[in-house]
């Protein structure tokens, strides 16, 4: 079971790549040498990155805009995914919102389900259609640390984010005997190594700059992690610590302290 190497005639899918944790991998990707096939919703933000890589790097990128949260936006990616030969598949993108649950948008929310759920199971089955043949791939899905318990005022978010995690750590071991990596990237907070001070959220406020995760460090732990097959990455101390906690501290007493925080992000 070997992780996928560069070739002239393979890509790498890059959904969310854009910003964040997306753009991030998608550079570090073509540094390494491999085509890509970037996807976001913005055409003007995706085609100066696919520029910015084929001239640095010497790669093929092939800029898919489309807002994944559209059902027939998916299906168009996935018809043109048949036509390519897809061994990498990193699946990035995603939208939150915070405060209850019934004063919500509806039409937020179920665009935050389709999005952060819905697409990441379809275009999982979509590349793993050409993987599993193949018996050489790897798939990274971006769950979260959030979904390892219920966190209140961010309901529909955990909804999702609890999915990928328990979708893609059970295909992890599904698909081990048959040649594909499957890894589960579960961050905390992510930002950039800096953050101007009118641009910062509460919650870049009330946490200590050393305790964040750079877009950076997590795209290169991520990889090294795709590589050697790892289950799950949970990236930086405090995204190690909101793992520790959601996982083995008692539910009761952290859900509605942690659902008190975010109550103030809504």
């Amino acid at each position: 079971m070997t992780f996928p190497q560069p070739s002239v005639d393979s890509y790498a899918l890059v959904t969310g790549a854009s910003q964040g944790i997306g753009a991030a991998m998608a550079r570090d990707l073509a540094k390494a040498g491999y085509n890509l096939i970037i996807v976001a919703r913005r055409e003007d933000v995706l085609r100066t990155l696919a520029d910015e890589l084929e001239a640095a790097h010497g790669v093929e990128v092939v800029v898919h805009a489309a807002d994944l949260s559209d059902y027939d936006a998916v299906t168009k990616l996935i018809d043109e995914l048949e036509a390519r030969k897809v061994t990498l598949c990193i699946n990035s993108a995603g939208i939150a919102s915070f405060g209850p649950f019934i004063e919500q948008d509806w039409g937020y929310e179920v665009n935050q389900y389709n999005l952060n759920a819905t697409a990441v199971f379809r275009l999982t089955k979509a590349v793993l259609e050409q993987m599993v043949p193949r018996k050489q791939g790897a798939i990274c899905n971006v769950g979260s640390a959030a979904g390892n318990i219920p966190i209140p005022n961010n309901a529909t978010y955990v909804f999702t984010k609890a999915g990928v995690n328990a979708f893609t750590e059970a295909l992890h071991y599904e698909l081990k005997k048959q040649g594909i990596h499957v890894t589960l990237l579960a961050p905390g907070p992510v930002r950039e190594a800096e953050v101007p001070a009118e641009e910062q959220s509460i919650v870049d406020k009330v946490v200590p700059g050393f305790l964040w995760t750079t877009y950076e460090s997590c795209s290169q732990e991520t990889l090294e992690g795709m590589a050697k097959n790892k289950r799950r990455v949970v990236p930086g101390p405090l995204s190690k610590a909101m793992d520790f906690v959601g996982s083995y501290g008692p539910r009761g007493v952290i859900a509605p302290i942690v659902g008190k925080f975010y109550s103030k992000m809504g």
